[in-house]
């Protein structure tokens, strides 16, 4: 099963019970929104959650674009990636959490195939505030699934204060041999689909309140979820990822796995977010995009400065435009990653000018820092790399 035909896997089972497909799929939050980036396929219905009705009704999927900064350290192991898509199902005040899980146990061994003997699930074993999620716990004892009840990592919140509840999580057995353990004693255990039970509102004191309409909020990665059902160790083994992984190595003679893996992500990820209108700038979405384009950039001269991304193959860019449907045409992507190399070579040379200077002979403090940054547009880890290119 392909990439595509996961997703229409998905999307029919839960359009046969009675929910709308959301199609707003973008990465950038409209205005007013806090967040630059669109996160998770929840964000959007974020006010919906909380009581708000939907134009389209209380039965909800979709496929959504996200984008995540906070595992860039991550990227190059075999499932982190900067922007993914997400599959979810909601019920905005509908159905409960167990008739939820029950449709997820559906889809995965119906659906998609998966041997129920591999599945495993956990449950939110109640704290000092709230008691045990026993609707799910009787779910999948019925269902037959193995459940180990936990407490911080089956409680979902969206922040300090706000929507939060209980969730219950499906794990898929990925060893070789038999199922052993549990997911919290064995890594061979990973995550799927996380099912979360909107119950409360957590105000300002920490006390919660009971939502007058609970909610159920469910997401599942599409790229983790494709490399399972294929059998891959990585999500850079997938139909998604191929043509990347086998068009960059010979150009470019990538041979450590770890360094490929950033610069597949980062530039597939600066293409679509340039494909939703954003341009590199020194501030908000625009230094996401800077952020990403320029740690490829290092990755890839760090052996060769004379790699270039004039060298991209026009079918990487169309088949990322048609992978996330965007409109944006293939040369206007493909000039401003060129232009945002230009100035990343300039910057480079004015920065390798600059440390050459007797002030900045020994260690630098976090001033000669500061002073790099605002009197020569010098980013801290932009300098960080010119120090250790030069020793």
């Amino acid at each position: 099963m392909d990439t595509e035909q996961t997703v229409s896997t998905f999307i029919d089972f839960f359009h046969d019970r009675g929910h709308r497909h959301l199609t707003g799929d973008t990465l950038v939050r409209p205005p007013g929104d806090s967040v630059l980036f669109t996160t998770s396929g929840m964000h959007p219905l974020t006010p919906y959650l909380l009581g708000r009705p939907h134009p389209l009704g209380q039965r909800l999927t979709s496929r959504q674009r996200c984008l995540r900064t906070t595992d860039l350290d991550e990227i190059g192991d075999g499932t982190h990636l900067t922007v993914f898509e997400m599959l979810g199902s909601w019920s905005l005040g509908d159905y409960e959490g167990p008739q939820s899980l029950r449709w997820g146990h559906e889809l995965l061994t119906g659906g998609f195939g998966l041997d129920p003997e591999l599945l495993h699930a956990t449950v939110f074993g109640g704290d000092s505030q709230t008691g045990e999620d026993t609707g799910s716990l009787r779910t999948w004892q019925e269902l037959g699934v193995p459940v180990e009840p936990t407490v911080e990592d089956n409680w979902w919140s969206n922040g300090p204060t706000g929507p939060c509840g209980p969730d219950s999580e499906i794990f898929l057995w990925t060893g070789d041999g038999p199922p052993q353990g549990t997911p919290t004693t064995d890594p061979r255990w990973v995550e799927i689909w996380n099912h979360v039970t909107m119950r409360y509102h957590r105000g300002e004191d920490g006390g919660l309140r009971p939502l007058s309409r609970p909610s159920v909020d469910t997401g599942m990665g599409l790229d983790r979820l494709t490399m399972l059902l294929q059998g891959k160790r990585s999500v850079f083994d997938t139909d998604t990822f191929h043509p990347w992984m086998t068009a960059l190595p010979p150009l470019w003679g990538l041979s450590d796995e770890s360094s490929l893996r950033l610069v597949v992500d980062h530039l597939r990820s600066a293409l679509v977010v340039i494909g939703d209108g954003v341009l590199p700038s020194n501030t908000g979405r625009g230094y996401v995009l800077r952020r990403l384009t320029r740690r490829a950039l290092t990755t890839l001269w760090r052996d060769d400065p004379s790699r270039t991304v004039a060298d991209l193959p026009p079918e990487l860019i169309e088949h990322t435009r048609r992978r996330f449907r965007q409109t944006a045409g293939v040369q206007q992507v493909h000039t401003v990653l060129l232009d945002e190399q230009q100035r990343f070579r300039r910057l480079l040379e004015r920065g390798r000018q600059v440390l050459r200077g007797s002030r900045f002979s020994g260690p630098l403090r976090d001033e000669d820092f500061g002073y790099l940054h605002d009197t020569h547009g010098l980013p801290r880890d932009l300098v960080t790399t010119l120090l250790r290119e030069r020793d």
